[in-house]
This record gives structure tokens, C-alpha cells and sequence, in this order.
């Protein structure tokens, strides 16, 4: 079931998440100060890419230096990411096969507002 869930996921909305924060993670690449960004930037893409199966769990070793990043991404990349991933779980809410994929775009919002810190395990 995970199979399918992440194939479909992939053809409908996964392949163009992905790519959102790929952009996001070279634009932090090239600038260099943001490198940190620009690795959870490309860790998060990947898990855009196939959710199911995997999820995410909280850092215990993260400390005030991911609390700053989280700010700083949050101004600068992270609230067009998940204004991304709820227009598109609203429109795969919409119908009743996209309902499940619509819902995994809602888990994928906290993530994509604050990456730093966070860690992407499998279920």
C-alpha cells in the first residue's frame, strides 16, 4: 500500500514539491552563509519525494543555533514552501482518492516551516 501511495504521490504533487525545495536549497548553496539551509533544504526533497513509510522525530540534540535557523527560514523560505503544500492539500482533498495524499501535505507543513532540528526516520 506504501508503494502506491508514494507512486501516486510522486506523479501528482511529490515530483513538484521536491523541486521546490531543491530551488530553495541551491539558492542557500550559492550564497554559502546559509549552507546549513540549503542541506535541510535538500533532505526535506527528498523526503517530498516518498513520505510514506518514513516520518519525521525531533532532535534532542538540536539546541538554540536550529531555534535561530528555524527563524531565519521561516522569514526567508519556509512560509512559501508550506503555502505550496497547503494549496496542494487542498486540491487533492478535493477528491476522495487525493484525500490521503492531501492529508500527507498537511504533515509535510510544520516541516517545511521549521527543518532545523528535526530528523527523517522509517516507520
Amino acid at each position: 500500500m506504501r508503494l502506491l501511495l508514494n507512486v501516486i504521490w510522486l506523479v501528482l504533487c511529490g515530483f513538484w514539491m521536491a523541486i521546490g525545495y531543491v530551488i530553495a536549497g541551491i539558492v542557500c548553496c550559492v550564497l554559502i552563509i546559509p549552507i546549513p539551509f540549503g542541506i535541510a533544504a535538500f533532505r526535506i526533497a527528498n523526503y517530498a519525494l516518498w513520505p510514506f513509510g518514513r516520518t519525521l522525530v525531533d532532535r534532542r540534540d538540536a539546541g538554540v543555533g536550529s531555534l535561530i535557523g528555524n527563524i531565519l527560514w521561516i522569514v526567508f523560505a519556509g512560509w512559501w514552501l508550506a503555502l505550496a503544500h497547503i494549496a496542494t492539500g487542498i486540491a487533492l482533498c478535493v477528491t476522495i482518492i487525493g484525500i490521503p495524499l492531501g492529508l500527507a501535505n498537511f504533515k509535510l507543513v510544520p516541516v517545511s516551516l521549521v527543518p532545523l532540528g528535526r530528523e527523517i526516520v522509517p516507520v
